[in-house]
């Protein structure tokens, strides 16, 4: 009898222990499905929170931190891929403080698993990152990590970087789940990118556009080449976001390139440097009339010409002002260390943007060649007056005068009207004199800058290397011709006593004008002067200095070699017989 009961007990309990895992097994799905919802709601928060982003360095920002709230990962990165495709060009974190960052040292280049994902741009998931066998390890003061989740990041078919998310929250193990949510913020992102991408090239383009404009206003208002090539490189620079702009252009009679304007970092370096087309960055864009890429400019061999000048300075490119047969010189744009290399994208319209400054030396000379035809009709206009008008009526009261002579007979009187009369021929002369010269254009002559160059090149053969050169002002407009005829021979002097005597491997030339005096630097980093030297020829240029009334100053700086400054007035010296 108990033992009926008993099983009837353990009949009715069954049901009873039947419907509790019926109830808990229907709560574990509740909680799924609950999970599923939430986790779905959080991806499309995510989604909407990414695609709202209209710049592109914000909206990756945001990519990399929805990824790490998406799939409870501790550190989260997306790693940009670069120009190359074999390297990473950005590389944007979450979950490490800046002073994190400074401790590890520079960012990752994509070797090890970084690199994994690039070569194969598949989702990769594994529970202890140093045993996959592409592991590189961590540097110094990295933060320990085990798990870890990457998925590609397409745009447009192109693989344009990874997500990379480490340590999961709670010591637990990334899943499918997990890599699913990823790859669906993966797809979003690559929308967003694409239009954060878009987005700026329109602005870009925008702001391109207005600059152009800028520049045909200033044009159409008659501003001079400088101050349009100015408002072209200062443009150039903000709209790239380079540190550096410089333009250079042809000197006539050599094969150099002037520095005729910088703006920005080290501008004062470049300002007025004379840089050889052969064998330089900015000489190969002018050569072969098409935009030259570096990397770094600072450690770049075809900007070796010249003092160092490219400190803090990294990718940089030099674009030639107009095409073909008619490039006009050069626009150097430089970035500062560790920013993005110039891309194509980059390049093309700001080739496009160069070509404005064609225009406005094109321009420039047209309006030049405007005013000195206009200069030579009114010379010829006043040579013509003078000779038809003036000198015919000299001519005709001089000859007056001789025929009255005749009849004076006071000897007195008579020998002032042939004095008149002689006064009348000197005249005469002088007014043919200055139609002469009116009249006569020397197109030869040479200006002080292009014989500065010259000697300056004749002088790396005996050196056995090249000088540095860098000229600034009007030295061809402001320096008479006496003047220049001294500096040149001032500059010969210095050089080839360098040759002789310092035994240097480096020379720095520096003439320049401000329109009141002319100033020649030469410095060296030879061995100097010893104090039982000869000092003849130091005395022939300081005496050439004094006659112009200048004077000359020799010094040897302490870090060795020699520095000569010779300067002279250029209003004492451009009126010397009036004194």
């Amino acid at each position: 009898m108990v033992g009926a009961e008993g099983a009837h007990e353990a009949r009715l309990r069954l049901p009873q222990l039947r419907l509790d895992e019926l109830l808990e097994e229907l709560q574990a799905r509740l909680d799924a499905a609950r999970g599923t919802r939430d986790r779905v709601h959080s991806l499309l928060e995510a989604v909407l929170s990414v695609g709202r982003e209209l710049d592109l360095e914000q909206a990756l920002r945001s990519i990399v931190e929805a990824a790490a709230a998406l799939v409870d990962a501790e550190y989260a990165a997306l790693g940009v891929i670069g120009p190359d495709g074999r390297r990473l060009s950005a590389f944007i974190t979450a979950g490490v403080g800046e002073e994190e960052i400074a401790r590890i040292g520079p960012f990752p280049e994509g070797h090890g698993i970084l690199g994994e994902l690039i070569r194969h741009p598949e989702p990769l998931r594994l529970a202890k990152l140093s045993e996959h066998a592409s592991s590189y390890g961590f540097p110094p003061h990295h933060p320990p990590m085990n798990t870890f989740l990457g998925v590609p990041i397409r745009v447009r078919d192109q693989v344009f970087g990874n997500l990379y998310l480490t340590e999961k929250r709670g010591g637990l193990q990334f899943d499918e789940d997990d890599e699913s949510v990823l790859s669906t913020l993966a797809v979003a992102a690559g929308v967003a990118i694409d239009n954060a991408r878009l987005y700026e090239e329109s602005r870009l383009r925008e702001r391109w556009l207005q600059a152009n404009a800028e520049i045909t206003r200033s044009l159409m208002s008659g501003a001079g080449q400088r101050e349009v090539l100015g408002l072209i490189a200062e443009r150039a620079r903000q709209i790239t976001g380079a540190a550096l702009a410089a333009v250079a252009i042809p000197m006539k009679d050599t094969d150099t390139l002037a520095v005729e304007l910088a703006i920005g970092r080290e501008a004062d370096a470049h300002r007025g440097l004379v840089l050889p087309v052969q064998g330089t960055l900015t000489g190969r864009a002018f050569a072969v009339g098409a935009p030259v890429i570096s990397a770094d400019v600072a450690h770049d061999d075809r900007v070796s010409a010249g003092p160092p000048r490219f400190a803090g300075l990294g990718p940089a490119v030099a674009v030639p002002i107009g095409s073909g047969e008619r490039v006009r010189g050069v626009v150097l744009l430089a970035r500062e260390t560790g920013a993005n290399e110039f891309s194509d994208e980059q390049t093309e319209p700001l080739q496009v943007f160069a070509g404005q400054a064609a225009v406005a030396m094109e321009l420039a000379e047209r309006r030049q060649d405007a005013q000195q035809i206009a200069l030579l009709e009114d010379r010829d206009r006043i040579a013509r007056d003078l000779h038809d008008l003036a000198i015919q009526r000299l001519f005709a009261t001089g000859m007056t005068l001789q025929s009255a002579g005749r009849f004076i007979q006071h000897a007195q009187a008579s020998e002032r009207v042939r004095r008149a009369v002689d006064d009348l021929d000197e005249t005469i002369k002088i007014i043919r004199s200055t139609i002469f010269g009116l009249r006569t254009i020397d197109d030869e002559a040479i200006g002080l800058r292009a014989r500065a160059v010259r000697i300056a090149g004749e002088a790396a053969q005996v050196l056995g290397f090249a000088p540095s050169l860098r000229m600034e002002g009007l030295l061809d407009t402001h320096v008479p011709r006496e003047t220049a005829d001294h500096v040149v021979a001032v500059l010969s002097e210095s050089l080839t006593n360098i040759a002789r005597h310092a035994r240097a491997d480096r020379a720095e030339v520096a003439l320049e004008t401000d329109g009141k005096e002319v100033r020649l630097t030469v410095t060296d980093n030879g061995v100097g002067i010893p104090p039982e030297g000869r000092r003849s020829g130091l005395a022939n240029m300081r005496d050439r200095a004094r006659k112009l009334g200048g004077d000359m100053e020799f010094t040897c700086p302490v870090d060795g070699g020699t520095r000569l400054l010779w300067h002279a007035p250029l209003t004492e010296a451009a009126a010397p017989s009036e004194a």
